[in-house]
């Protein structure tokens, strides 16, 4: 029996040292490109499925030779990892979900708790598994999980400050700050009952536009299929590596699951009537779950490459490989989020407006101060720049310096417009971008500067951008520059604003689909729902923001399109300007706005 004991001893042990060679092996592989390593990524879940089942079918030998519950906890960690890195990859659901449910049946199994509390080193890997486990619970919109794991997170440094004087956890401590700040920029924990960020078919599919949508026929219709999204800011919101503008936009571009999303299986703390206690070495996880926290009728999700502070010439490396690799028949999105030129960057220039007439000429004090950090804004509605002119217009993808190397110009996407491009660049300096060089394009580009009724919500260091949270959750972004207090008491308001939007945007996209002035770039588009979406949040946007900042200045703070858009769903259009009068006078908020009919 000691004999057969020592031989599966060594069976694991084998095992185990096999998967981690394998595991190194494509633990830094690119996070973009379509085949990039599916071959060893097949090899090493093999592999660690293979020691998963070795190690349930011989527990009992295994414990006896001195297994240690967190080694079980480490082998699933990893097992969640790689489905986190496969989801990033492919951006499929059910990789997230899997994840997840290996995540959480180590938290619920308390594989890492009572070990040795003198043993750094499986205190640094339960660190890094409540990071993780983070991560993929934000990314689910899994709120609850998110806060428990929080509070586990600040113990355990806590823990680890107390035990091991002689060790820094600053790194740690810096987490956990990061993962607060996090949470209360988000809305989602402070709203539970906000509509998802992710395309739900229950409340972003609009019964009146739907036979239009379906009817309507371009000459030519492209698939979205592939997206890079990047946000580069100063300070801005993150956690990890994913900012709080990527997180919103990576939500945005995904599917929602339109059944229950996660029900908590009663087998999960009863058997037979029975209370199970998860702190033995049961190591059961069941993979079966996956099937409830997954819709299979659902789409694809686009593929999503999702950079954090790249280089230039890594972006420009990566765009050149999706590209490359792009289906035929296929558009890609380019999300690109950053400050202009450097002395844009500590820079947050806001007009404090009610939007009456009356209040429109009250700046911040600090504003005149600010005003030299920005060039003067050029004509965007009438007159148009040569390419030549935008050489000193640039995104700034650098932490400090003023390099050429930093230097993301309108230039560089260029060659890019071969394939079907489809850009949003959310910038002080994102009307560079305007320059008609390459082949057509469809752009979305922000204003210079964003506009609140509180001047302290401009701060992107604390709130994420302006136009990327209108395109990602329209209604709360409104809420936000309007200085209406979102919370859980006005579900009722919130629901029939809610209602006022959907109305509004079913409307706008019927008149879409009836254009007959609408540009091909558009309409080869708009079949896609997520593209769809975001084209009719933009028009919100600028409707909003044109009826909202001073009309003398509105070149500074209303987005642009291009190509343009048809006349009829203009900011000043009737069909338009009334749904967000009807929005403002809901939430009270009317007066802070000038509308033509008013």
């Amino acid at each position: 029996m000691a004999e057969e004991g020592d031989v599966v001893s060594k069976t694991f042990r084998a095992l185990v040292e096999s998967a981690d060679r394998k595991f190194a092996r494509v633990r830094d592989f690119p996070s973009y490109g379509r085949a990039q390593g599916q071959h060893y990524f097949q090899k090493v879940f093999k592999a660690y499925m293979r020691l998963w089942k070795y190690q349930q079918e011989h527990r009992t030998e295994l414990v006896k030779a001195g297994l240690n519950r967190w080694e079980i906890g480490e082998i699933a960690g990893r097992i969640g990892q790689l489905y986190f890195g496969q989801y990033t990859r492919t951006s499929e659901a059910r990789f997230l979900v899997e994840a997840y449910v290996f995540y959480e049946a180590i938290l619920k199994r308390r594989y890492f708790e009572g070990c040795k509390v003198k043993d750094l080193g499986v205190r640094f890997k339960e660190l890094r598994f409540y990071a993780r486990f983070l991560l993929v619970s934000l990314i689910l919109n899994r709120t609850q999980a998110v806060k428990v794991v929080v509070e586990k997170l600040k113990a355990l440094v806590d823990d680890c400050n107390a035990n091991f004087r002689e060790t820094n956890f600053k790194e740690w401590k810096l987490v956990v700050q990061e993962i607060v700040r996090f949470m209360n920029a988000d809305t989602t924990f402070a709203i539970a009952s906000a509509r998802p960020f992710r395309y739900s078919a229950i409340f972003d599919c609009h019964p009146n536009s739907v036979q239009y949508v379906a009817r309507f026929h371009a000459k030519k219709v492209l698939k979205f299929r592939d997206a890079i999204l990047m946000s580069y800011h100063r300070n801005e919101v993150k956690f990890a590596e994913l900012t709080l503008d990527a997180y919103r936009m990576l939500q945005c571009l995904e599917w929602e699951s339109s059944g229950s999303f996660y029900q908590k299986h009663q087998a999960e703390t009863k058997e037979n009537g029975v209370v199970v206690d998860y702190s033995g070495t049961s190591g059961l996880i069941d993979m079966k779950l996956v099937a409830d926290m997954t819709d299979p009728t659902l789409p694809p999700n686009p593929r999503k490459a999702i950079l954090y502070r790249p280089s230039v010439t890594h972006l420009i490396a990566v765009m050149a490989t999706i590209c490359e690799e792009l289906p035929p028949e296929s558009v890609i999105l380019v999300y690109l989020s950053a400050s202009g030129k450097p002395s844009h960057i500590n820079a947050s220039p806001v007009e404090s407006s009610g939007g009456s007439k009356r209040t429109t000429k009250n700046k911040l004090t600090s504003h005149n101060s600010l005003e030299q950090n920005f060039s003067s804004p050029e004509p965007h509605i009438n007159g148009k720049k040569g390419f030549s002119d935008y050489n000193d217009d640039y995104l700034w993808l650098g932490s400090k310096g003023n390099g050429g190397s930093s230097n993301l110009y309108p230039g560089d996407i260029i060659p890019f417009t071969r394939r079907p491009l489809f850009l949003v660049i959310d910038s002080d300096s994102s009307h560079a971008f305007k320059a008609e060089r390459g082949e057509k394009a469809a752009l979305l580009l922000s204003p210079f500067r964003p506009m609140f009724k509180d001047p302290f919500s401009a701060d992107i260091t604390q709130n994420g951008s302006q136009f990327t949270f209108f395109l990602t959750a329209p209604l709360q972004a409104f809420c936000q520059m309007t200085g209406f207090a979102l919370s859980d008491s006005d579900i009722e308001v919130l629901k029939n604003a809610e209602n006022i939007l959907s109305t509004a945007f079913s409307k706008w996209e019927v008149i879409l689909c009836k254009s007959l002035s609408l540009d091909l770039v558009w309409a080869q588009v708009l079949s896609d729902p997520f593209l769809r979406r975001l084209i009719i949040r933009f028009i919100f946007c600028r409707a909003v923001l044109s009826a909202f900042c001073p009309p003398e200045e509105s070149e500074q703070y209303v987005p642009v399109c291009l190509p343009q858009l048809p006349n009829s769903l203009s900011p000043k259009a009737e069909v338009v300007q009334s749904s967000v009068s009807q929005l403002a006078n809901h939430l009270n908020v009317a007066d802070g706005f000038h509308f033509d009919n008013t």
